[in-house]
């Protein structure tokens, strides 16, 4: 239940596949730290929204509640996150501030720095097209077939602010429902990448009409089994993708 009570979070057992996982021994912090950092960079949580409590997410990790707890005060040290007290209490994502309209390429610029950008946009082109492509050849059963439609209605609901967000949960779903782990883990890394880049842009109306359309066109052809006409939807939607984020580079 969304609201007040709990901060209009999504529970964790609702995240995709290969998202959270417990981590490896040895490097526990870490691989904690990683995995909660691609979490706020994937927008599974929406701003102001509160994390899974400690009970829950220390199990989802496999470490301990001290360890979790070493990891949340870096995540509040980097202002990624904020702890209230209370009964409605817990560790919330604060609020990102939108660089200003004529900065979004100043931004984008300083982010990409570190970032090999046409190969980001080629792996997540290659993982989300070979995602389709899977879910239309094989199959979905009927309650793939329902999460499917649930996420696309969820972007078609959404409203602008938090259209990304749906945007990545309808695509880590479809990676999960390929029913390859290891290609729902890279996805989930690369459009981290990628959205920690998109989150510079500003929000397009025409551009998520076009991206609703394209994803309405999609998932048609991946429940019809039409494997060719899912990939192809999928590479079309890519490319706009990169089309934007390479027009502000410019």
């Amino acid at each position: 239940m969304d609201g007040v009570e709990n901060g209009g979070r999504a529970p964790g057992t609702a995240w995709p596949a290969g998202v959270l996982r417990p981590v490896r021994s040895g490097n526990g912090f870490e691989e904690a730290l990683r995995q909660l950092l691609r979490v706020l960079r994937l927008g599974l949580v929406p701003e102001g929204g509160r994390l899974p409590a400690e009970r829950e997410l220390a199990p989802m990790l496999g470490v301990s509640r001290v360890t979790l707890r070493e990891v949340l005060r870096v995540l509040q040290d980097e202002g990624l996150v904020e702890s209230r007290r209370g009964r409605y209490g817990g560790t919330f994502v604060r609020r990102r501030p939108v660089p200003a309209r004529g900065g979004a390429g100043a931004e984008l610029r300083r982010r990409i720095a570190g970032v090999d950008l046409e190969d980001t946009l080629r792996l997540r082109e290659v993982l989300d097209v070979g995602a389709a492509g899977l879910c239309a050849a094989d199959g979905l059963g009927p309650a793939a077939a329902r999460r499917l439609r649930a996420a696309l209605a969820a972007t078609g609901e959404a409203p602008p602010a938090e259209y990304r967000r749906a945007d990545t949960l309808l695509h880590l779903t479809l990676a999960e429902l390929s029913g390859s782990p290891s290609l729902a883990a890279q996805y989930a890394a690369v459009r981290a990448t990628l959205n920690d880049l998109l989150d510079c842009l500003p929000l397009l109306v025409r551009n998520l009409e076009h991206s609703q359309a394209q994803h309405a066109a999609l998932v048609r052809a991946v429940l019809a089994g039409d494997a060719d006409g899912a990939r192809e939807a999928m590479r079309e939607h890519c490319a706009g993708t990169a089309a934007l984020l390479r027009g502000f580079l410019e």
